[in-house]
């Protein structure tokens, strides 16, 4: 019998009479646990905890709230490999990948401890004489979290640490195949110390306990990360009632080569972009944009640095690439490559459902980077997000047509230029329609200071991550004080 874990509600931890199984999916007969499915009473009953503790946590002293996110980052990282491996397990990152998640969600609590006491306001003199103004920050309520599976405890971190920061109460529901690391992280936050109902994980399909977020009167606001058409629908439906919204959606990022760029240097920025996390990042280089005169050097060394890489068991040595993290995604991903093909693309490398490559044996969801070469701007592939390690090359005249093609996209999160070139990494910095900008650098991978969001269908709201992040967990007041 695989162990059972609960949901969080009011400080308890709740049985459900539904689970779910967590495989792990390098190695398909290794079940790392069944884990509660919540229903809408749940939900119910966890907002009903939260609002009631929202009174006393929200105007408590911020010296309290700050020790609490310090513990929290504490244990995080003095559990960094356990935790790391555990999420390696269930989601196919490497373990040295999931390691390194594990620390920025440590780094990201240990930040916003900091910015509990950093929250200022502003004192204004008003027109009229003898009156003062003053202008504060205060928490915007309960708040709901929905997070996706490919980040599955550093993008919980960077929702839940500012939420708690600026006294805000939670409702916390993790993507459905990756419950592992965010009940982890929830029982963590449990002996924090902070008081029952503060922070509660309701765990569950989205289209149930998602469902009752969007819809229960009692939540002030929500903060999603996962898909467009799920995001748009979610938007609507909280603009209506009147929440407050930020969704993160993804993106088809570009990844341009000009022919003055270091061409070494520019293979491992696009391989580390493209198929490391086996691609499932919402910042990875997709599309490859490569103009003419090193077009065929860059294809041909990016075919050899693909060779060199091993896909396997997350937790074996020497793995470079994880599974992908189920059937359908594998699925899906494989879809892409035909598609592609059959609309005159050439599968230049890889692109198939591969046995282990690590030496383990174990049956998992494997999948050989696919390069994809000879492609027009509005093929599909290039058009929508793909989620795995595939990337395709689009050829181009020159930096002018490069850009043109790179801001050819509904999506606008991050995009980067390899170039040696000033002049061209100057005018793209400012002229790329994207939240994040990289030079000589992979599109994947920020800091956890700086604020991460894109434009146009990548995001909708206010920054999340570092200071930006008030913004979306904070409400501004205006005081008038007559002297």
């Amino acid at each position: 019998m695989s162990q059972q874990y609960a949901n969080l509600i009011n400080g308890e931890w709740v049985a459900s009479t539904e689970s779910s199984i967590n495989i792990n999916p390098s190695h398909l007969s290794d079940i790392i646990g069944e884990y509660a499915q919540g229903n809408a009473q749940a939900l119910g009953n966890a907002v009903l905890a939260a609002r009631a503790a929202f009174p006393a946590w929200s105007t408590s002293g911020v010296q309290a709230r700050a020790d609490a996110l310090e513990r929290i980052a504490n244990e995080i990282l003095a559990r960094r490999e356990e935790l790391g491996e555990l999420l390696s397990r269930e989601e196919g990152k490497t373990r040295v990948e999931g390691i390194g998640e594990v620390t920025r969600a440590g780094q990201i609590f240990r930040f916003f401890s900091g910015e509990c006491l950093r929250l200022a306001g502003e004192v204004l003199p008003s027109v009229r004489p003898g009156i003062g103004i003053e202008v504060t920050r205060e928490p915007v309520g309960v708040v709901g979290l929905i997070t996706p599976w490919n980040f599955p405890i550093a993008i919980p971190a960077w929702k839940i640490a500012p939420a708690l920061a600026f006294g805000n109460c939670v409702v916390f529901k993790p993507a459905d195949l990756v419950p592992g690391s965010a009940w982890a992280l929830s029982d963590i936050i449990l002996r924090s110390g902070i008081p029952a109902g503060v922070f509660n994980l309701v765990m569950g399909r989205g289209s149930v306990i998602g469902e009752a977020m969007v819809n229960h009167a009692g939540i002030d606001a929500i903060s999603f990360t996962g898909s467009v058409g799920v995001g748009r629908a979610l938007a609507l439906k909280c603009v209506a009632s009147g929440k407050k919204v930020q969704l993160e959606m993804g993106g088809k990022n570009p990844q341009i080569i000009l022919d003055d760029a270091d061409l070494k240097q520019a293979v491992e920025l696009s391989v580390q972009s493209a198929f490391f996390s086996t691609g499932q990042r919402c910042t990875a280089s997709s599309r490859l944009i490569v103009t003419d005169h090193i077009h065929d050097r860059f294809i041909a060394a990016v075919k050899e640095r693909l060779a060199s890489l091993k896909v396997g068991d997350a937790l074996a040595a020497g793995t470079d690439i994880g599974p992908v993290v189920s059937r359908a995604q594998l699925d899906q991903d494989l879809q892409y490559v035909d598609t592609a093909t059959s609309e005159g693309a050439q599968l230049f490398v890889g692109g198939t459902a591969v046995k282990c490559h690590t030496g383990s044996g174990h049956e998992g969801y494997f999948m050989a980077p696919a390069l994809i070469v000879g492609t027009d701007a509005h093929h599909r592939i290039n058009r929508e997000e793909v989620f795995g390690p595939v990337a395709s090359v689009i050829r181009v005249r020159d930096y002018e047509e490069a850009l043109a093609v790179a801001n050819d996209t509904e999506f606008g999160l991050s995009a980067g230029i390899a170039t040696s070139s000033l002049k061209y990494a100057t005018h793209f910095k400012r002229h790329a329609q994207a939240g994040m900008v990289m030079v000589n650098l992979p599109t994947a991978g920020v800091d956890y200071h700086v604020p991460f969001g894109g434009r146009k269908g990548s995001s909708y709201g206010p920054r999340e991550q570092g200071s930006y992040a008030k913004e979306f967990y904070t409400t501004v007041k205006t005081a008038y004080i007559m002297g």
